[in-house]
């Protein structure tokens, strides 16, 4: 197991990015509701892009975003014969009263992830005295550092430092936000799964404003317990253009299905629509694949493909127009 802890430093102009990011993630997502917050999509899909690096570059990011001050923290675990490649990221903001946990995806160059993202089973958990059939090598993944993050927020909700052990920050955990892109997606849907009406997570589920996946493949299998409800209505999924993996892994491995709100990019907006179907087998995955590799007048004809599915894609379509892109650059100008 590993653990890294950072201060996010003040960044330099023409950043940050927003002014008060923490404190529009403390005004959003008060009670349940259906709609998605622009600005708290734009953070959590920067953070979850740059989840891929290392513990200095997501600080740097969130400095950019306007979190300075804030504690970082990394928490990783990896056994090979096993699968697993379990990495998340823990912000907690300077007064102590936001929480943001990002779950790093799978590793482009990483066949082990790769695997475990294959491993389907028929993997079943806990929520709130319900059973739901889950999948395998991404619940895996989720429980290699479960227990570790579980302490540090729980630290976080006792009003302790969780970049320095012992100490104190203002005030205790209010807002807690968990995020990821992809094999991330998934495995922030499984964190906030476990964390419903568990004993491990009591008082954390009360916490919990939302959670948010970027390109977030097929994780559950239904019906949910009830407890599952309450995470159902905090989840937003986002779908860009015609990003492939949202469909998988094909049903012919195991049937899974999404749940939650789902938002979809095309023509430049982003609108709700139904969850995104399940493909039948692999052949359709490879025609994906192949789309992204054909001549350029010939990729628009695919229903899908792997290309849409690049983190950097999920922040460039979720920066608002006016902000400034984590570069620095003024593309809107």
């Amino acid at each position: 197991m590993q653990i890294e802890r950072l201060t996010v430093e003040s960044p330099s102009e023409p950043f940050p990015i927003y002014a008060d990011p923490i404190g529009h993630l403390l005004r959003a997502h008060v009670g349940d509701t259906a709609d998605r917050d622009a600005a708290v999509a734009h953070v959590l899909a920067v953070l979850s892009g740059y989840a891929y690096s290392d513990t200095a570059t997501v600080a740097l990011m969130a400095g950019r975003l306007g979190m300075a001050g804030s504690a970082c923290v990394r928490i990783a675990q990896a056994v090979d014969a096993m699968t697993i490649f379990s990495t998340g990221y823990l912000l907690q903001s300077r007064c102590g009263r936001v929480v943001i946990l990002c779950y790093r995806g799978t590793e482009p160059a990483n066949l082990g992830n790769w695997l475990g993202d294959a491993d389907v089973g028929s993997h079943t958990i806990d929520v709130g005295g319900g059973r739901l059939t889950v999948h395998s090598g991404f619940d895996r993944n989720v429980s290699a550092t479960r227990w570790p993050i579980l302490e540090l927020l729980q630290a976080a909700a006792r009003g302790e430092s969780i970049a320095r052990p012992g100490a104190r920050v203002d005030h205790p955990l209010e807002a807690l936000y968990v995020a990821g892109h992809s094999l991330g997606g998934a495995m922030a849907v499984l964190f906030a799964l476990r964390l419903a009406g568990s004993e491990d997570g009591r008082g954390l589920d009360g916490r919990l404003r939302a959670i948010y996946t970027f390109g977030q493949p097929l994780t559950t299998a239904g019906p949910l317990p009830e407890r599952a409800l309450t995470v159902a209505r905090r989840l937003f999924r986002h779908v860009h253009a015609r990003d492939v993996v949202p469909s998988l892994p094909p049903a012919a491995w195991g049937a899974l299905e999404h749940f939650g709100h789902e938002f979809h990019y095309a023509n430049g907006h982003w609108r709700r629509r139904d969850p995104a179907a399940q493909l039948s087998n692999f052949r359709d995955v490879s025609r994906s694949v192949l789309a992204m590799l054909a001549p350029a007048g010939k990729r628009d004809k695919s229903a899908y493909t792997i290309a849409d599915h690049g983190p950097h894609h999920y922040i460039a379509a979720l920066r608002p127009a006016g902000r400034v892109t984590e570069f620095g650059d003024r593309v809107d100008a």
